[in-house]
């Protein structure tokens, strides 16, 4: 089984290389590229073709939300995970409508994280659980 390649996304240098190195330590997993900003991401995502974007929203210029938007677009098969400090329900949703495979918080344990990204091999979805709860609370309150 070859490796998941994966683009990490991040304007904070500091996270973005210890998350780099986290996920180099898996064998299953292969960091193919960094980026520092969404035009980055989508620029470094046409040349790569990784199998999975994790990706920050806050950013200067073109945030994680536009730049999902902007690749999924272009590449319509491309699988974006969100990878934010935002529990903000209106970060969430754009996330979702822009066509975000998933939406993890960065305070989650690094073993749950590779437990998450290993499952979206298998067509998973990963959404950490307060934000899960979020998005039953938004449908459960909906009229039908």
């Amino acid at each position: 089984m070859e490796a998941m390649r994966i683009l990490v996304v991040d304007d904070h240098v500091l996270f973005r290389k210890g998350l780099v190195n986290l996920l180099s330590c898996q064998e299953d997993m292969e960091v193919v590229g960094e980026a520092d900003d969404g035009l980055g991401a989508l620029e470094t995502a046409r040349k790569l073709m990784p199998d999975l974007i994790l990706m920050d929203i806050s950013m200067p210029g073109c945030d994680g939300l536009e730049a999902t938007r902007l690749i999924k677009a272009e590449m319509p098969y491309a699988k974006v995970v969100m990878l934010t400090v935002s529990e903000e329900e209106e970060d969430l949703f754009q996330a979702i409508k822009n066509g975000a495979h998933g939406y993890l918080l960065k305070s989650l344990e690094p073993e749950e994280l590779f437990r998450l990204l290993r499952g979206v091999e298998r067509g998973d979805a990963p959404i950490s659980p307060t934000m899960a709860t979020k998005i039953l609370y938004e449908f459960s309150n909906r009229p039908l």
